[in-house]
């Protein structure tokens, strides 16, 4: 599979099974994208920064990322000498063979999307990928989109064997302030084109709205109303950069009744109007 397949928000066929060099990959470090496949990647080699929906996240060698459909995806810099391999299921693909069209690990709960593995790991999931890659392009194809269920089912159970042996992995409740935290984000990335005021989470999550701001700020370091704004802006670069669609149309898409008032939300935030930052 050539590296220029990848797409930025969804696969262009059920699945897509490969590997990409970190010069390619910072290609697609531009702009921020939605994502509306499947990704289930291991870094083989060189490190990686990137924003996963409102948080920046540091890779390194052996990590093995797991990425829900729904999410925004942002890559800052992959090192030169960056290898990734990937397996990438459609929106289609998830819609079509699985009860509901997000990967889910079930009752894992941890802090981030990374594992990571040993190296003995790596090389396991490394040459598994490369025969799924030798299946993939032969003639004709030894996957189809029937087999590839088997493997979207195994890439989840191994992501979750590897999850849980992991220290910081447990079966007990989490705390109620970050369950609040991760309720919260959730609705925030559900919800961030119509619920622009974050009293409308807190009526929502039924608990008062200086409870949820303040439990917010201490788990995480920033208020709740930035969170909101974050999915938003980055939803709308996302729109500014990959669609044709015009500024007004935008501003309605997230929720903005004003384009005037669209126009000045973006400004303040990132210090240029949004068809400035189209055209950069």
């Amino acid at each position: 599979m050539k590296n220029n397949n990848i797409p930025l928000l969804d696969c262009p066929v059920d699945f897509l099974i490969g590997d990409a060099s970190g010069k390619v990959l910072n290609e697609y470090g531009r702009f921020p994208c939605k994502i509306k496949c499947g990704v289930y990647a291991i870094v083989v080699k060189g490190t990686a920064r990137a924003t996963i929906n409102i948080t920046q996240y540091d890779f390194k060698e052996n990590d093995v990322v797991l990425l829900e459909p729904g999410g925004f995806l942002l890559i800052h810099e992959f090192s030169e000498d960056a290898l990734i391999y990937y397996i990438l299921f459609s929106s289609s693909f998830l819609e079509k063979n699985t009860y509901n069209n997000r990967m889910t690990l079930g009752s894992v709960r941890l802090k981030t999307p990374v594992v990571t593995v040993t190296d003995e790991q790596k090389e396991v999931i490394k040459k598994s990928v490369m025969v799924l890659i030798e299946a993939s392009n032969c003639q004709p194809s030894m996957l189809n989109s029937k087999s590839m269920v088997h493997i979207f089912n195994m890439v989840q159970q191994g992501y979750t064997a590897y999850a849980k042996s992991q220290s910081d992995y447990t079966d007990r409740p989490i705390d109620r302030k970050t369950e609040i935290y991760q309720d919260y984000s959730r609705l925030v990335l559900a919800h961030y084109t119509e619920w622009h005021h974050v009293s409308k989470y807190a009526e929502a999550m039924h608990i008062t709205l200086p409870h949820l701001c303040s439990t917010i700020k201490q788990v995480s370091g920033n208020t709740a109303g930035d969170l909101i704004t974050e999915a938003i802006l980055t939803d709308a670069k996302a729109q500014l950069k990959i669609t044709n669609m015009q500024v007004k149309e935008i501003a309605f898409s997230l929720g903005f009744e004003n384009v005037a008032f669209f126009n000045r939300f973006f400004k303040s935030h990132t210090g240029v109007t949004p068809k400035t930052y189209r055209n950069m």
